[in-house]
């Protein structure tokens, strides 16, 4: 059952993690690219004539590849970690009788994945344009951390839960929101609010299909090595 846990995890997250890199690459990275021109000052948001206009345009992906290559890699290496622990948590609820594993069932396991990981911290702490001041990182870190625990525990309960514990997972999804995540007094962002909502939409899809894929692909090589 290890070997196929880990077999299935890696096989799932070289898989995975292409089809997230290259959408990255079609549409999260271009933006990204265009945030660090206002980040560097090479295009300026409310020029000194107080105008909102700005030139919009993407730099390109140009020919930095050992960057390019870096997210490739780290895509991989990150989805191969998920993918461990996705399907041990399969594994687990397939052990205790509360589902089976299937390429189906991996789907959904891969969308609550993304949730957990990506929907739910992304509500208060949405990803951000390079340039954009933050408030303290330890203090981010602790919401963030402390957002994925419940969120994924707070999803377990309500799938797997009946009654009261269901309704105490819906409460444990939705408390750190509730909490809030640490914001500064001010805004600072340098980039034009449309740039960074596009940034924040591109970075969420392309991270619900890598995650889908993941579930999909984890599932099914687990079945195939079965």
């Amino acid at each position: 059952m290890t070997k196929n846990l880990l077999t299935s995890a890696v096989f799932a997250g070289v898989v995975a993690g292409p089809i997230a890199a290259l959408l990255q690459f079609y549409f999260v990275i271009p933006t990204l690219l265009e945030g660090e021109l206002f980040e560097t000052g090479a295009r300026i948001h409310f020029g000194a004539d107080g105008s909102p206009q700005s030139d919009r345009g993407s730099p390109g992906m140009g020919g930095d590849f050992g960057r390019h290559l870096m997210t490739v890699g780290f895509n991989i290496v990150t989805y191969v970690g998920f993918g461990f622990l996705l399907l041990a948590a399969m594994a687990l609820t397939e052990m205790k009788g509360f589902t089976r594993i299937t390429a189906r069932s991996g789907i959904i396991w891969g969308l609550a994945g993304f949730i957990a990981i990506q929907m739910a911290p992304a509500i208060g702490l949405p990803p951000v344009l390079p340039g954009t001041i933050g408030a303290e990182v330890e203090a981010r870190q602790a919401w963030w951390l402390g957002t994925i625990v419940a969120s994924s525990i707070g999803l377990w309960m309500i799938a797997f839960a009946r009654g009261p514990i269901a309704l105490a997972g819906v409460v444990l999804l939705a408390a750190p929101q509730f909490i809030g995540a640490p914001q500064l007094d001010t805004y600072w962002g340098v980039a034009p609010p449309e740039l960074s909502a596009q940034f924040v939409s591109y970075s969420l899809a392309a991270a619900a299909v890598g995650w889908t894929c993941l579930g999909f692909f984890a599932a099914w090589f687990w079945t195939r090595e079965s």
